[in-house]
């Protein structure tokens, strides 16, 4: 799998999806961050946000212990045991115990509703297609001759946008292994296909994502992440150029997908995150219409 090229790593951005209004799925205020004051060398006297950890993360399997814990001494910037504390965006600061956000200030401690103290490590599937139509002509815009790119997204069952499929890499697990994992999970709900399909979905996954282009390698600009928590991700596009291969799945949304289908990659679709600025490296990559 080809490498991400260091331009597109997120280091030095401000992220504009968590630094004000409340928490997703919460009564939690953040302090309101203005752009300038992000970075954590601008100086903000008053900043004293509130502390805001779900509950259900103090009974969930998969999550850390709180921080002061006896039983629970990570090693950061490290791969601790299965669990990766390492960042795509290099070293991140400890400050008193808590990593500190790489980008910088959210308006809110602790680790809201993630599961990870300091990164919370992704993978996000791009699967892309020329679009065309019944008899296999592709759709090309009119203005500028370039071809119509389409991709596959599920609309998220928490927030009701549109995103890409994936989801957060489990403990010894691989990105690649994540990848294909949410894939079937939140685009090919097998309870709701026959057993031809079945076959035919898997046979294609496994083959098809033997190779991809990874688009992107860093910080998700996400509306859960909080000044000890963030998500980071891995992007990788698998295109069928043909649209003979992974262009013929049949799509079922499942896992926790509301909704799945072929969206045509556009400059005015809003995405999840910063799914849309990740979406237009694929199609600057692939020459198609923005």
């Amino acid at each position: 799998m080809s490498k991400v090229p260091s331009f597109l790593s997120a280091s030095g951005k401000i992220h504009r999806n968590c630094i004000s209004g409340v928490y997703p799925a919460s009564k939690t205020e953040r302090q309101t961050v203005s752009e300038e004051k992000v970075k954590w060398n601008s100086p903000f006297p008053d900043y004293n946000p509130p502390n805001y950890t779900s509950d259900k993360l103090k009974k969930a399997p998969y999550a850390d212990p709180e921080i002061g814990d006896k039983e629970f001494q990570p090693r950061w910037n490290a791969q601790d045991g299965l669990i990766n504390r390492k960042s795509h965006e290099g070293d991140y600061l400890v400050v008193d115990e808590y990593p500190q956000n790489p980008v910088g200030r959210t308006g809110l401690r602790g680790r809201g509703k993630l599961g990870r103290w300091g990164p919370n490590h992704a993978g996000d599937p791009i699967v892309t297609r020329w679009k065309s139509d019944k008899h296999g002509t592709t759709h090309s815009d009119s203005q500028r001759g370039k071809r119509i790119l389409q991709f596959v997204s599920i609309q998220r069952g928490d927030s009701g946008e549109w995103a890409f499929p994936g989801g957060m890499v489990d403990p010894g697990e691989n990105v690649e292994e994540t990848i294909r994992r949410e894939f079937k999970e939140e685009c090919m709900d097998s309870e709701q296909l026959t057993e031809d399909e079945k076959s035919t979905n898997k046979n294609l996954v496994e083959q098809f994502f033997k190779n991809g282009h990874e688009v992107y390698r860093g910080y998700v600009d996400d509306p859960r992440n909080t000044d000890n928590a963030w998500i980071e991700t891995v992007a990788v596009n698998y295109h069928d150029e043909t649209g003979s291969n992974l262009g013929t799945l049949t799509l079922k949304a499942g896992s926790d997908a509301k909704n799945v289908q072929w969206k045509d990659a556009t400059a005015d679709l809003k995405l999840h995150a910063n799914h849309s600025e990740i979406l237009q490296k694929v199609v600057e990559r692939l020459g198609a219409q923005w």
